[in-house]
């Protein structure tokens, strides 16, 4: 299957969803192995610059302000640390850099010019820089992308029907609006969400629909779990079960076939066998490191150790910095 498509209908991808799970596992791996190189994982490395104090109320975050979780805010780090931390995490093996800030949108202030002093830093390791730093205007995204910014990343997180559940202090069009800047300035776009949240089965499926409708396919899906964090509203939810998230990567990667599918958030709770049936459902994508912004991650080493039991290779990056910015560039000059 090598068609990509923009007009899923819930009901066909809810009925992918709701195959048996050997064979919705099978049928991934067959889409996987047409559209990529079976085995080859990339590794991304995520680092939090700018640590809690948000003023959003995103219900599963312990950054945000407004919850007790015991996270210290902490201000934007300096250039030389970022570099540093990006440095190490090439080191180990990583080929994606993605600098996070606990900010609900950027600012046009002096912290913004640091961001961009850092994307330009971290270019010149050759590695591929990737920045979530909340909503972005048109402006701020031509910025980011004149940097040499190869990636951004907006979750969607759920369905448009379930997101006033889990946020209230932006909207599902918000999401959408810095999606689209973000990909009219040229920045490759990652996007995913989060399951876990409470949501439905429906809900699941929306979030997809919403992703695979877009006029152009995220190029990275990432799929989270739900890691709870006590001081949160879903503080006390569970732990959403092995199979739904194989389905989510599975069901992911039919109708987007093209993208990367980002395993992320939640697989620290993961054995190496459960995260080779997420590699064999066409995850092609991980995070590295100790961290996630700021709650457990597997380390460098141990992932290390399962890519040589499971005979997976880390992808190389691109050594061209965003070159869909250079592209749209070279497209806007005079003949």
């Amino acid at each position: 299957m090598n068609t990509v498509r923009h007009n899923w209908t819930k009901e066909e991808i809810k009925a992918i969803y709701e195959r048996p799970l050997m064979s919705l596992v099978l049928e991934a791996a067959n889409v996987h192995a047409q559209n990529h190189v079976f085995g080859e994982v990339q590794i991304s490395s995520l680092l939090s610059i700018k640590t809690g104090g948000c003023s959003e109320d995103c219900a599963y975050c312990p950054q945000a302000a407004r919850y007790n979780t015991g996270v210290n805010v902490q201000a934007l780090m300096k250039t030389s640390e970022v570099v540093e931390a990006a440095k190490n995490a090439k080191a180990g093996g990583a080929s994606r850099f993605c600098m996070g800030a606990a900010w609900r949108e950027v600012r046009d202030n002096r912290d913004f010019d640091r961001v961009l002093e850092m994307v330009k830093a971290v270019n010149t390791l050759e590695m591929e820089v990737c920045c979530t730093l909340g909503m972005l205007t048109d402006y701020q995204a031509e910025k980011l992308a004149e940097a040499g910014l190869y990636a951004y990343n907006h979750n969607v997180d759920t369905s448009e029907e379930h997101y006033s559940e889990v946020i209230t202090t932006r909207t599902y069009d918000d999401r959408l609006q810095t999606l689209s800047n973000v990909r009219k300035a040229g920045i490759s776009v990652c996007s995913g969400g989060i399951i876990g949240l409470g949501e439905k089965e429906a809900d699941r499926v929306g979030m997809l629909l919403t992703l695979a409708n877009l006029p152009e396919h995220p190029e990275s899906v990432p799929i989270n779990t739900l890691v709870p964090v006590a001081g949160t509203p879903l503080g006390e939810n569970s732990k959403v079960p092995f199979d739904e998230l194989v389905r989510m990567i599975a069901t992911a990667r039919i109708v987007m076939p093209k993208s990367a599918v980002r395993l992320s958030a939640g697989r620290l709770a993961l054995s190496v066998a459960e995260q080779a049936m997420c590699f064999m459902a066409g995850a092609n994508s991980i995070f590295a490191g100790d961290k996630l912004l700021t709650t457990p991650n597997p380390e460098f080493n141990s992932d290390m150790q399962m890519f040589q039991v499971l005979g997976l290779t880390p992808k190389a990056a691109f050594t061209d910095p965003n070159p869909r910015a250079q592209k749209k560039a070279m497209e806007n000059e005079p003949a």
